[in-house]
């Protein structure tokens, strides 16, 4: 618990150092601790230590370990960050409270089936390929206006746009261009940085950062 709590605070720490950059407060920031791969045993720490808000990149995993998990932590929020097969929408609808990774038309109508079904409405972000990426999920940038109102129309509650910048390259311009696209569409969140550079995201003007080796190291 010690080194969890130590790990929370030094993440805590840098997302207030980025965040007076920009002249906000780290309150402005949701921090998301990325458990996929680590198991409850590994999350309990973290939970205890006083945070609420959870990565989870597969539904099927997030599904064996979390409703346990939540039984005695029904305050948690879990958010989806991996890519999402339309033919797993109303599993991941009935078990997240925020979507990272919406990003092709196909899941727009498959989320907004299963929302209707279900009377849940989780939080949307739209994910752009910002890199131009052919292997990462995503929209292009110019496939956003198309993508922004068929989700809209469909009722998602879109919050926000997420966008994962290429490896080995200085991320500052993507999420850049990112809260840019935010603006120009009138979207507030930004879903960007992760343990190599959230406090740029936040310098920037992410509202969502996904940390995960800082928070749990190495996955098991």
């Amino acid at each position: 618990m010690n080194e969890a709590s130590e790990r929370l605070a030094a993440v805590r720490a840098g997302i207030a150092r980025a965040a007076a950059v920009s002249g906000r407060e780290a309150g402005d920031v949701t921090l998301i601790a990325v458990s996929k791969m680590h198991p409850a045993a590994s999350i309990e720490p973290m939970i205890a230590a006083g945070h609420r808000d959870f990565g989870e990149s597969r539904v099927q995993e997030a599904q064996a370990k979390w409703p346990e998990l939540r039984e005695r932590h029904p305050e948690v929020r879990l958010h989806f960050i991996g890519r999402l097969q339309s033919n797993k929408a109303e599993e991941a609808v009935a078990m997240f409270d925020v979507l990272h990774s919406v990003d092709r038309p196909s899941l727009v109508d498959a989320l907004a089936a299963a929302a209707g079904k279900s009377a849940r409405r989780p939080d949307c972000f739209l994910q752009v390929n910002i890199g131009d990426e052919p292997q990462k999920g995503g929209c292009l940038p110019a496939e956003l206006p198309a993508l922004l109102d068929r989700a809209r129309a469909a009722s998602l509650a879109v919050v926000g746009l997420m966008c994962i910048p290429p490896d080995a390259v200085e991320p500052a311009p993507y999420f850049a261009l990112l809260a840019k696209l935010a603006r120009r569409h009138g979207v507030d969140g930004l879903s960007m940085g992760m343990s190599g550079d959230y406090e740029t995201a936040v310098a920037i003007g992410a509202t969502h950062v996904r940390v995960g080796t800082a928070l749990f190291g190495g996955r098991g």
